[in-house]
């Protein structure tokens, strides 16, 4: 079985965090992924990383926005009291974008700045993606491109179902770039005009995508170590959790 990890963020309307953690763990679980509304603080974290372990799961990858990526001293704290190795910053809002590559540039530069930092202090660094990556900027070249190939050495967590709402090919994409994929986000696309309730997202297994020969092609044309299962707005969190796991039981 391909060990499935699950993205909280999936889970943030949730009543109780805590409870959720051990439906996880009930269903078979044994790592999740964190977003950066979890660990606002040091005591957030610390909480956290109480009820993680009160249900024998862990926190391997963690998801950190640029503000704070930025603050080095606070993110570096955090990732040591949940046991966090992979800290990926997973967006840039609509001020931080252009049209030419000005703004990308930046963010490259910015991250390139940053994985150096977070390397030194021995966590791997990367960037994830959306859609928005994808649509090329007025030189052709596209901002994942550009973020790639600026910040040579951050790693990459690939979201894959953002990668085709970004009408981009993932395969091509892993063959060119996979030796730079740490991480996957294992994600499903609902068929045109269904779960519009859910922003047309679908459980893993549930959708369009193919997961059962997508993660053979993840495996075999990336370095990722890290399968992540993400639903952005779930109506049922842990309908989505019970039956993506499901899907990857039948997954070597």
């Amino acid at each position: 079985m391909t060990e499935l990890s699950f993205q909280l963020y999936s889970a943030r309307n949730y009543p109780s965090l805590e409870e959720f953690l051990g439906k996880l763990a009930a269903l078979g679980y044994t790592q999740v992924e964190g977003f950066g509304g979890l660990y606002g603080n040091v005591a957030d974290a610390t909480t956290l990383a109480g009820n993680l372990k009160k249900h024998g799961l862990t926190i391997p990858t963690g998801h950190f926005g640029p503000a704070q990526v930025q603050d080095t001293d606070t993110t570096v704290k955090t990732a040591e009291i949940l046991g966090i190795k992979r800290i990926y910053c997973p967006h840039i809002g609509a001020e931080g974008r252009s049209e030419d590559e000005s703004k990308w540039l930046e963010l490259a530069e910015f991250l390139a700045k940053a994985a150096e930092t977070y390397t030194k202090e021995g966590y791997g660094f990367g960037w994830h993606n959306h859609d928005f990556e994808f649509k090329p900027t007025t030189s052709g070249r596209t901002p994942m491109e550009i973020i790639l190939e600026t910040a040579p050495k951050i790693e990459w967590e690939a979201d894959v179902a953002w990668i085709v709402r970004g009408k981009a090919d993932p395969i091509a994409w892993f063959e060119k770039y996979g030796d730079r994929i740490s991480a996957v986000h294992v994600k499903d696309i609902a068929p045109a005009g269904e779960n519009t309730d859910e922003d047309g997202w679908a459980d893993v297994g549930y959708g369009t995508l193919g997961w059962d020969n997508l993660i053979n092609q993840v495996k075999s044309k990336t370095k990722a170590q890290y399968f992540v299962a993400e639903h952005d707005k779930p109506s049922d969190p842990e309908r989505f959790a019970t039956r993506s796991i499901a899907t990857a039981k039948k997954w070597k």
